[in-house]
């Protein structure tokens, strides 16, 4: 056990599979749970998420050794400023957000000096969301990466880190600019070029809808896949990560305009390279475990 007492504010698919994590590999002697909505919290308290589901986010930071903050971005504010008076004196605080250097600025001013800060980010995720989704293995081969300030303390670090390896996943140190840099490429700009593409199929009549369904077992389907995350989540993500995603967005409109001119030339061998160069790539991530070459992708369903 590594912690006595986790609480866990918001309930959707990372805090679910934390919970279940946690419980399988025995790392928590309680977890406490809470959600703003009374539904989530109802579903939670059904299916046993939680050893205890709370009202609010106050009861559950009572006593906690580590407190997750697994919230949209844009409220993570908020729920620090709110529980901030009540943690307890040693306790470590994290987050599970995809942006770094927007949560810091939000929360970190509502955290007390006797409280550890340390912002994290599991790199690891499906399109469902709820109580519902959540799975003990989802983090497995997964990465997390954690945020450690200059003054972070080496125990607390060691303690979280040592948390998120018992929960199966490997774990990395990263400034937070650049951590956003990077998911501006990994996540964030593929994301909205998902539901840009989603969008633009909705778009041409020209293609109707039972085609698109139909059909969809071609690239689209994944593009699908991608677009239905949660809309909330990735609202706040976009605005929160404004600088770098749109860095890496203009790259890819320079890259698009280039494939758009071979096509129209004919230039066979530029799009020839350029596919070599993006197959090399998926490899490297087939290689390094983060996915399989199974025509499902590999990707395991909530549950299984």
């Amino acid at each position: 056990m590594i912690y006595d007492r986790v609480a866990l504010i918001g309930l959707g698919l990372i805090a679910g599979s934390m919970a279940h994590a946690m419980r399988c590999a025995g790392l928590a002697g309680e977890i406490v749970g809470t959600a703003r909505s009374a539904d989530t919290r109802g579903v939670a308290r059904d299916i046993g998420l939680c050893d205890r589901v709370v009202e609010t986010a106050v009861e559950a930071v009572q006593g906690a050794d580590l407190v997750v903050l697994a919230v949209p971005i844009g409220a993570m504010g908020a729920v620090a400023e709110e529980i901030g008076p009540h943690l307890k004196a040693g306790a470590t605080v994290t987050d599970v957000g995809s942006v770094k250097r927007a949560v810091i600025e939000a929360v970190a001013p509502h955290i007390p000096h006797s409280v550890h800060f340390i912002p994290g980010h599991p790199l690891a995720g499906t399109e469902h969301s709820g109580p519902r989704s959540g799975f003990a293995s989802l983090f497995e081969n997964r990465w997390c990466l954690l945020v450690p300030g200059a003054a972070t303390d080496p125990e607390a670090l060691a303690r979280l880190r040592a948390l998120w390896e018992g929960m199966g996943a490997h774990v990395d140190e990263m400034d937070a600019d650049h951590h956003d840099l990077v998911l501006a490429v990994t996540s964030h700009a593929p994301h909205l070029i998902a539901y840009t593409m989603v969008g633009v199929a909705d778009d041409l009549r020209r293609v109707t809808d039972t085609e698109v369904i139909k059909y969809s077992a071609a690239g689209f389907r994944d593009f699908t896949r991608i677009a239905a995350s949660d809309p909330t989540m990735w609202r706040d993500v976009f605005l929160s990560n404004k600088d770098a995603t749109l860095e890496i967005l203009g790259r890819f409109t320079e890259e698009l305009f280039a494939l758009q001119r071979a096509i129209r030339t004919g230039d066979g061998e530029h799009l020839f390279e350029y596919f070599t160069r993006t197959r090399t790539i998926r490899r490297g991530i087939i290689e390094a475990g983060q996915d399989t070459d199974a025509p499902d992708f590999g990707r395991a369903k909530p549950g299984s």
